[in-house]
């Protein structure tokens, strides 16, 4: 039994890694959902109250990193509001429409259609702020994973 209880922690873990890019899945939940699996199973005993706030914490840096990255990048690449709803629904249905390239494709198109269309940008400012969604997204990505990995290592050191 305690295989499996490992097995389905490890599982909760590196789906939470997919989630990164596969905006669908709420990869937060699923570290969270690793951890009280890991109480169910063995004891909440070692899981204190300061891993508690720490993780819940860090629950709160990661939405507000992606967020932020998002947000900056499109404004600094001189992007409206606009760009930044198209990029957010191409970063939702991109990988439906065109599995795997369509989460990098899906918001640097959303937001190019968001500015060209909705805003009234010019074809180069709209380019532009598609090229700083795709950066907004990838930075996301990169803080996001090494903040899970801080969130696991704090587990596996209250836990040993």
């Amino acid at each position: 039994m305690e295989i499996i209880a490992w097995l389905l922690i490890i599982l909760c873990f590196i789906v939470a890694f997919i989630g990164l890019v596969y905006p669908i899945i709420p990869s937060v939940l699923f570290l969270l959902l690793g951890f009280l699996l890991y109480g169910l199973f063995f004891s909440f005993a070692e899981l204190s109250w300061w891993f508690w706030l720490t993780e819940i914490l860090f629950v709160i840096l990661l939405f507000a990193a992606d967020t932020l990255a998002n947000l900056v990048s499109v404004k600094k690449f001189g992007g409206t509001k606009a760009g930044l709803w198209g990029s957010t629904i191409g970063l939702l249905l991109g990988p439906f429409v065109i599995p795997f390239l369509g989460i990098l494709i899906g918001p640097f198109l959303g937001a190019v259609i968001g500015e060209f269309f909705f805003a009234g940008r010019d074809f180069y400012q709209a380019v532009r702020a598609g090229i700083g969604s795709l950066v907004g997204f990838l930075t996301s990505v990169a803080t996001k994973s090494i903040l899970q990995l801080v969130m696991i290592i704090i587990f596996l050191i209250a836990i040993i």
